[in-house]
């Protein structure tokens, strides 16, 4: 047999490593484990819903699906800025409202020329609101239960919350959970709620 002259090269035929291919196998299949389990835990701590209206603008528009937290509020109690759903008065036929917490159980929430004044001082709040033409109910200063919350929408002039009378303060029994992540919009992208 004659030989060849010159440079040869060889290729050697790769084999697959059993533990690379246990490796690999093991990654997948906890890959796929823990997406299950989040979808597991966030169906099963948490609900999806949508924003009604534009009271919530411009953190959440109208239509706008959100998702929330309903274990949250057994283990503690809603702060300030919190970003609340509820059925108003507890009234299983109507929508979910979302708002956001503003006055806590045990003070006393005024408001006076378009602002909020809790135990006799101006609230301090991070975000810039529009000054609130209509003070509604909290005309007068209203005193909370130790169950009930203030909360007022976002966009403070296109909302009906706490001021209103046929909702009023809202009772922790009735907040059915913390609102925690919203989905994309024509607005914004999806991320955490603020």
């Amino acid at each position: 047999m004659a030989r060849r002259k010159g440079l040869t090269f060889y290729q050697k035929k790769k084999k697959l490593n059993p533990t690379v291919i246990k490796d690999i196998f093991e990654v997948i299949v906890g890959g796929m484990i823990a997406v299950f389990l989040a979808f597991v835990i966030v169906f099963s701590v948490g609900m999806r819903t949508s924003v009604i209206g534009d009271s919530m603008e411009p953190v959440l528009s109208n239509g706008q699906e959100i998702l929330m937290n309903r274990v949250i509020y057994r283990l503690s109690s809603p702060k300030r800025g919190d970003v609340v759903v509820f059925l108003p008065n507890g009234n299983q036929n109507s929508h979910y409202y979302v708002k956001r917490v503003v006055g806590l159980p045990g003070e006393k929430i005024q408001i006076r020329e378009g602002n909020v004044y809790i135990n006799g001082v101006l609230l301090e709040e991070d975000e810039e609101f529009s000054k609130m033409i209509d003070a509604g109910i909290a005309q007068n200063e209203l005193e909370l239960a130790t169950d009930e919350f203030f909360v007022l929408g976002d966009n403070r002039n296109s909302s009906e919350d706490s001021r209103s009378g046929n909702i009023g303060a809202v009772k922790k029994d009735t907040i059915i959970g913390k609102a925690w992540f919203h989905m994309a919009s024509e607005q914004e992208s999806m991320g955490l709620i603020k």
